[in-house]
């Protein structure tokens, strides 16, 4: 499964693995693919260093990248404080009425919500890119679109390539006029946040859009079959995220979380801004149906809302209160029905893209050469 993108960055399969956990991140880089860490979550430098460090220690001279999350539009001086401060009572009262009726206990005293989206906050991305720096980073990628133009140029200058996400082609020439190197065309099945388009139409209107830049599919993508689909459309590689979610190197907090990802179908999942504030593709829980009902009081902006579900979330993984319990997660989810090991999904994702590729070449009387 090499392209002339993963020839580029010397890793042997075009095949790009976004995940929060660094043993998720590093055994998919051991396997041949590109392991690229996902920052959100990292509120604090040292935690962010403490696994590029471990990732360095494990990933035995591979290459990896990092996935922040920074927002188009900076906002100059204004604080996680001040954010906290425009969440209406109303909003915090629905939060507390909803965990109540499902008896969720509150957090011990003193301890601190371990789910915070705080890195859209511009100046925490760029203080995990100040760490990043340091490390042998191969790729940066961008979920909310191109970064910055002087994060561009820094990276540009330590031979690092920048990818930034698309949800249509439009917003993808955007990011080819801000001098980003890879477009991430993410489809509509996607987890997390995502956009209106699937991801069988969106691909080559992406790669159209934007040649001769790379571009890598996203977006329902767990087989080796989808991945000949997404070479075939024009992608250079794929970028895939939910799969890794059951692996066995996986750092899930609840075994409640990974029964219900493996019995969940590609149906199970719905878009829904009750996260981030943001679409964001995930399971569907009574906690989605509660905020995505009409006598609720309707979802926050981003960064709003984030902040606002940060405790509540927190709660209901720790003790695994089974209707409202979730997480990001594409339609792919069908397919993840069993634990296993990031080498596992490497070996399958191989085996099905050769019997696909061999499918196509008999189709086109080429069996045999």
């Amino acid at each position: 499964m090499q392209t002339e993108l993963s020839k580029k960055l010397g890793v042997e399969h075009a095949v790009f693995g976004f995940t929060p956990f660094p043993a998720v991140a590093a055994a998919i880089s051991r396997a041949g693919g590109f392991g690229v860490l996902g920052a959100v979550r990292y509120t604090a430098p040292d935690e962010l260093k403490r696994d590029l460090d471990w990732i360095e220690a494990h990933v035995d001279g591979k290459p990896y990248g990092l996935d922040v999350v920074m927002p188009a539009k900076k906002v100059e001086g204004v604080t996680e404080a001040d954010v906290e401060a425009m969440i209406p009572e109303g909003h915090r009262q629905f939060v507390k009425d909803t965990l109540a009726k499902y008896g969720v206990p509150e957090l011990a005293e003193g301890e601190v919500s371990g789910w915070r989206i705080t890195g859209w906050m511009e100046q925490v991305a760029r203080n995990q890119l100040h760490v990043a720096f340091d490390y042998p980073i191969r790729l940066l990628a961008n979920a909310l679109g191109s970064p910055p133009a002087d994060v561009v140029a820094r990276a540009h200058d330590q031979d690092v390539l920048v990818a930034a996400l698309a949800g249509s082609a439009r917003h993808a020439v955007k990011h080819k006029e801000g001098g980003i190197d890879i477009v991430v065309a993410q489809g509509y099945e996607a987890g997390g946040h995502t956009g209106d388009i699937a991801s069988m139409v969106l691909t080559p209107e992406v790669v159209d859009a934007v040649d001769p830049l790379p571009v890598l599919a996203a977006g329902g993508i767990g087989s080796g079959q989808q991945v000949a689909a997404a070479l075939a459309l024009g992608a250079q590689g794929v970028w895939l995220g939910s799969i890794w979610l059951t692996t066995t190197e996986a750092e899930l907090p609840s075994p409640r979380l990974i029964e219900k990802l493996l019995a969940a179908g590609s149906g199970d999942t719905v878009r829904s801004r009750a996260l981030t504030g943001k679409p964001a593709r995930q399971l569907r829980t009574e906690w989605t149906d509660a905020w995505d009902s009409a006598d609720g009081p309707g979802t926050l902006p981003m960064p709003l809302q984030g902040l606002l579900v940060a405790d509540a979330v927190s709660r209901i993984q720790k003790y695994e209160v089974e209707p409202l319990l979730g997480t990001p997660v594409g339609q792919i989810v069908g397919r993840m029905t069993s634990e296993r090991s990031v080498q596992a999904v490497f070996d399958d994702l191989t085996r099905g893209f050769e019997k696909a590729v061999d499918r196509i070449n008999r189709i086109a009387g080429r069996s045999g050469q």
